[in-house]
């Protein structure tokens, strides 16, 4: 890991950019960390669009995060921002916006090349990244996972024992094969919501919650679309994190 750029925040936050060998990242430690009091980290999930799209929503969660007292970190997604273009990925995403603006069922077929590619390259690398994340002398874990493509999420809860909660957004398609994987996952759940957003199914989002092994878990349903979560809800996740982290 490489730290790039550094720079302190109004609220003394320190922001670092970094690079994990071709992979961009961003890490935010509160004001309190340090080698002598390290503090625990939240993943926040790849931001589809972008780090640089995407850096408002995720400074601002990060901002809630270091109130708590907790390290935040992201990375870039696989094909995403500033990374190389990757053929696959934007094939099955032509074919995604195709099919929704010709008013076409998204089939598993799609679903399943848009996101199972991903989830096979972006769990390892996400791990990687925690590797070099918990040598830093001011981050000691233990270690939550937030937001981002949930299907990555479920795997990351299932195979990475460091993260001992999650905080996933039911905002995005799901594999039936990922259902099947999500009975594995054991660890705490909070599970966000948007009862009517137009580009996810409300009914695989609650067949998946189902499906969750953990036997604690809480869904979170907001009315309104995918943009529409109301600012209490990152309250409420905040809440969890520091149940569960501290």
């Amino acid at each position: 890991m490489e730290f790039t750029t550094e720079q302190r925040l109004d609220d003394g936050v320190l922001e670092r950019e970094f690079a994990l060998g071709e992979i961009p990242g961003i890490l935010w430690t509160p004001p309190s960390a340090s080698a002598s009091a390290p503090v625990p980290l939240i993943l926040l999930g790849h931001p589809p669009l972008g780090l640089r799209r995407m850096y408002p929503r995720l400074v601002a969660r990060a901002r809630h995060a270091a109130a708590e007292g907790f390290a935040a970190a992201g990375i870039e997604l696989p094909g995403s921002g500033d990374r190389p273009r990757w053929a696959a990925a934007e094939q099955a995403r032509a074919d995604l916006r195709r099919a929704m603006e010709a008013g076409e069922p998204v089939t598993d077929e799609i679903i399943d090349a848009l996101i199972l590619p991903l989830v096979d390259r972006a769990v390892p690398e996400t791990r990687a990244a925690l590797d070099a994340l918990l040598s830093l002398p001011e981050i000691g874990g233990p270690v939550g996972y937030s937001g981002g493509v949930i299907s990555i999420g479920i795997r990351l809860a299932v195979v990475e024992p460091r993260i001992v909660a999650a905080g996933l957004f039911a905002g995005s398609f799901v594999p039936r094969v990922m259902i099947e994987e999500a009975r594995q996952v054991t660890i705490p759940l909070h599970v966000l919501l948007q009862w009517d957003d137009e580009g996810n199914d409300r009914q695989a989002a609650l067949d998946l919650f189902d499906a969750f092994g953990s036997t604690e878990k809480s869904l979170h349903a907001n009315m309104g679309g995918h943009t529409g979560v109301p600012q209490f809800a990152g309250e409420d996740a905040a809440g969890f994190f520091a149940r569960h982290l501290r």
